[in-house]
């Protein structure tokens, strides 16, 4: 074939390849949870698919619909309960209206310096109510239209993850072959570091799916601790909802409203100690424990994860949880291949005098 033939073909498929990406950019994130979902839960696949003689499509299938039943049908039930609340709570602005507030609690005025200052200030509240009111609906109006841009936003995520339910389907049934068609792509374009690179993105992976879990077990540990400590009803289902919060990491909607019941049964010392112990402990493990999780078993240096994980997060959001490791990976490898053959050995620079300084030895 003739250059300018070959350099033709490669302009066109370049415009192909260009042309597919643009068709598939609508469903980038939700190809991206059903391969990371399919790629953590693998072995699982393995292990069903040989307890039935090698049917890879009916292993597919039975292992979406348990992911269904397990994630799906949870965010259903929590999307109607948070349709109650709000209904429940629009209910009570109203009540409140008419009604005014209920007298200030006894523990109110207990509280050391601002007590009575705090009961001064409910009796208030109530006494002028309905001009309260007027003064707040603006800023109530502007809160409304917040809660529905991000109820938008929900809505747009739970059809995504319909479709990364989906998705995962296909990703167990032709996992062997995708894998395939990727190892023999990375061939051609990069030879035989294919293996290398590959290893290098499933290690990052593995290793941040390992991170995720451990960190959330962590979290749901540590919280159904400190609801035992403190006293709070329904300890182990709210440890139970921690683990599920962590995931997307936002653990203190379930221990600060256990906070506030405190305060508002008139257990301040208990609710300060469930406070401490939810922003330093609970929250604060996941600073340290996941990217440690992450680190460990690869050569990758700890500040290159923590920069991954939460450079990750600001530029891509949740998504880059996973993308930032892996791209700062696939980053650091080659770069250090890149200067393996003119990087001195560390006993060379160690050992190398400084600027004025006399040769040792």
């Amino acid at each position: 074939m003739a250059t300018n033939d070959r350099l033709l073909v490669q302009i066109l498929l370049l415009g192909l390849l260009a042309a597919s990406l643009w068709v598939l950019a609508p469903f980038w994130s939700a190809l991206f949870w059903a391969a990371v979902l399919a790629f953590a839960s693998w072995p699982l696949m393995r292990l069903l698919t040989q307890l039935l003689n090698g049917r890879m499509s009916l292993a597919a299938g039975i292992l979406t619909g348990v992911w269904v039943v397990l994630v799906a049908v949870p965010l259903v039930w929590l999307g109607f309960n948070l349709a109650d609340h709000i209904k429940d709570a629009n209910a009570l602005v109203k009540d409140l209206q008419v009604e005014g507030l209920p007298p200030p609690p006894s523990w109110l005025a207990s509280i050391p310096l601002v007590g009575d200052r705090l009961v001064e200030l409910w009796r208030t509240i109530d006494q002028q109510g309905a001009a309260f009111f007027d003064t707040v609906r603006p800023y109530l109006g502007q809160v409304g239209n917040w809660l529905v841009a991000r109820s938008a936003k929900i809505g747009a995520g739970m059809v995504e993850l319909a479709l990364s339910l989906v998705l995962v389907f296909f990703f167990y049934r032709d996992g062997p072959r995708l894998a395939v068609f990727v190892h023999s792509l990375l061939e051609r374009l990069i030879g035989e570091r294919a293996d290398h690179y590959l290893e290098l993105v499933a290690g990052t992976v593995q290793r941040v799916v390992n991170g995720v879990i451990g960190t959330a077990a962590a979290q749901a540990v540590l919280a159904y601790i400190g609801f035992v400590i403190a006293g709070v009803p329904g300890a182990l289902v709210l440890g139970l909802l921690t683990f599920a919060f962590s995931f997307i990491m936002i653990p203190p909607l379930i221990w600060g409203p256990a906070v506030a019941w405190l305060v508002w049964q008139g257990e301040i010392g208990m609710a300060i100690f469930l406070g401490i112990w939810g922003f330093f402990i609970i929250s604060g493990v996941d600073n340290i424990l996941k990217p440690y999780l992450i680190s460990r078993g690869g050569n990758l240096p700890l500040v290159v994860v923590l920069l991954g994980v939460f450079g990750g997060i600001l530029a891509f959001g949740f998504m880059g949880l996973f993308l930032g490791p892996t791209l700062l990976a696939v980053a650091y490898s080659l770069l250090s291949d890149w200067v393996a053959n003119k990087t001195p050995a560390a006993e060379a620079v160690v050992d190398k005098p400084l600027p004025g300084e006399e040769p040792r030895g």
